[in-house]
């Protein structure tokens, strides 16, 4: 099975100070040794709150928040990983994406690259990668949107992959497959899904090709004692094309 786990955000994150030598270099030995099973598929982290954006359409209007924030609506039903030149341009992509779910809230976050953490000199003039944040509502926790939203994203999805920004995307199945794991000094405790909320502003993520449920949760274990113990950990099942 495939899961996307993801890690809430933290004081630290959150405050713009990034991960100490020791945290990165423990999280990239757990992501190398899954990789080298072929069990880790993806991942990425995000900055604070001040570098993001939510998006909330009502009525056919679209108002726009800059961070910094608080969450308030941080359940995903997807994300899109998006390349692009200016967060303008992401924004713009947002909301035409937007546009086509009537109501609904987007939330766009710079993707943590490898010198903001400080493992290398910027490059001159690098793309920006964002993620897309696509909030989970009543039509996705139900089993999806109806066959004309699908229709309009697919044709949107389309020519942002051919403009050379769309990455990736990633669909999650109704958070009623989900497990939330709340970690406090190191101890667990776990709550199936569904979830009406999360509150908690998505960290980053890791995507993983996992045996089982119970699996991911051991793996979460080890994640979360890489990250000091105390934090929210969701463990949401990807939606896998039928083969």
């Amino acid at each position: 099975m495939r899961f996307m786990i993801m890690h809430k955000n933290d004081p630290q994150t959150e405050a713009g100070q990034p991960p100490s030598m020791e945290i990165v270099h423990k999280m990239g030995a757990l992501i190398g040794e899954y990789a080298s099973t072929g069990r880790f598929i993806d991942g990425a982290g995000l900055a604070g709150s001040k570098t993001r954006t939510r998006l909330v359409f009502r009525k056919g209007q679209c108002t726009a928040q800059q961070g910094p924030y608080r969450g308030e609506h941080e359940l995903p039903a997807a994300t899109l990983l998006l390349k692009v030149r200016t967060r303008e341009e992401a924004l713009g992509w947002a909301e035409r994406y937007g546009a086509i779910l009537g109501d609904g809230e987007l939330e766009v976050g710079k993707v943590n690259e490898p010198w903001d953490i400080g493992l290398m000199p910027a490059p001159e003039n690098p793309p920006l990668q964002v993620l897309l944040i696509d909030k989970a509502d009543r039509a996705t926790e139900a089993g999806g949107r109806s066959a004309t939203q699908k229709a309009a994203l697919g044709r949107l999805e389309s020519e942002m992959t051919a403009a050379g920004v769309l990455v990736k995307k990633i669909k999650l199945q109704p958070s009623a497959t989900a497990k939330r794991l709340a970690f406090n000094n190191h101890q667990m405790r776990a709550t199936d899904g569904p979830f009406a909320e999360s509150k908690e502003l998505i960290g980053g993520f890791a995507v993983m090709e996992l045996g089982s449920l119970d699996e991911a949760v051991d793996m979460c274990r080890r994640y979360a004692d890489i990250l000091g113990g105390t934090l929210e950990i969701d463990i949401r099942v990807v939606d896998t094309p039928a083969q």
